[in-house]
């Protein structure tokens, strides 16, 4: 996924911040193997290191553009991204961060083996019902009107995923992933982050930043402290982030920033006439922004 980006001017920048850490960029995005990637910290660093060189090519743009932005938001890990991007926690500081998060949420998933699974078709009362009734399994993701995700541990999520056939829910799709994320399962993890957050500086924010814990929309820079900490034992209430971005901030399109098409697919389901926009190349930021322009002049002249 780091192949289309090898050579623009952001991935120096990326570059440095990741050497400190002692990985290489181009082995983690052009090279590395998905047996490497299957560890939880070397799969979220190089998801964080794709969507931060891609904001820096969109982001310049943005700048001479007349577009305004009015948000950020992250799901799960993207939490950091859009931390990074809004300007709360530095570039260096804020992969730092991320792979001390990664360590210590896979420490976790150690301990407590779990696993997640998504319902397909599933309301949230419906996927929160088959939970209820099946030991430690907790929805983990609220992403859209028919993707709900469960995790807990093994027996748990089995339970929960037998118990929502009884309800009706159609489909239940394991997720190639080791650890019961954003639950209870991760409270071990929370006193480690809290002391890597201690000496991290979290700088107040002109855009908001929507925490995906509440999908309340924050400008402190301070609150990210505890926001941070806590996050991976928390539900991701992500369907509500985007329904404020709109509602709060009067969104008029979103940017996905990386590899892949999760925001633009969910956020179909979620707030479907909103344009949504992925960057994961140096020719899509290009074309992107041509799109922007199109949108702004087709609604200057009252198109929908």
């Amino acid at each position: 996924m780091g192949t289309p980006w090898k050579g623009h001017r952001c991935w120096d920048t990326v570059e440095a911040a990741i050497d400190a850490n002692s990985i290489s960029l181009t082995h983690l995005l052009c090279e590395a193997t998905a047996a490497e990637l299957s560890s939880t910290r070397l799969a979220q660093l190089s998801v964080l290191c794709n969507s931060l060189i891609a904001w820096g090519a969109i982001s310049e743009a943005l700048e001479d553009s007349s577009h305004e932005i009015v948000g950020f938001a992250g799901h799960s890990l993207g939490q950091v991204t859009a931390l990074i991007a809004a300007g709360s926690i530095s570039l260096n500081q804020g992969i730092g961060f991320a792979e001390v998060r990664a360590t210590a949420t896979q420490h976790e998933a150690s301990r407590h083996p779990g696993r997640m699974a998504a319902f397909v078709g599933a309301s949230l009362e419906q996927a929160e019902a088959a939970c209820d009734s099946a030991g430690d399994v907790w929805v983990a993701n609220d992403n859209a009107p028919g993707q709900i995700v469960i995790a807990g541990t093994p027996e748990g999520v089995t339970a929960a995923i037998e118990r929502g056939k009884e309800l009706g829910i159609r489909k239940a799709l394991p997720l190639a992933v080791d650890g019961a994320f954003h639950t209870p399962l991760m409270q071990g993890a929370v006193a480690t982050l809290r002391q890597s957050l201690e000496s991290t500086e979290l700088k107040d924010t002109h855009h908001c930043v929507v925490s995906n814990a509440d999908a309340t929309q924050y400008r402190d820079g301070s609150g990210w402290r505890d926001r941070l900490a806590v996050h991976p034992t928390q539900r991701v209430r992500w369907r509500s982030s985007m329904e404020a971005l709109i509602r709060e901030q009067h969104a008029d399109a979103m940017l996905e920033v990386g590899h892949g098409s999760m925001v633009a697919g969910v956020a179909k389901r979620t707030v479907p006439g909103i344009a949504v926009l992925g960057i994961s190349s140096p020719e899509t930021a290009t074309s992107a922004l041509t799109m922007l322009d199109t949108l702004a002049t087709q609604s200057n002249r009252g198109t929908p």
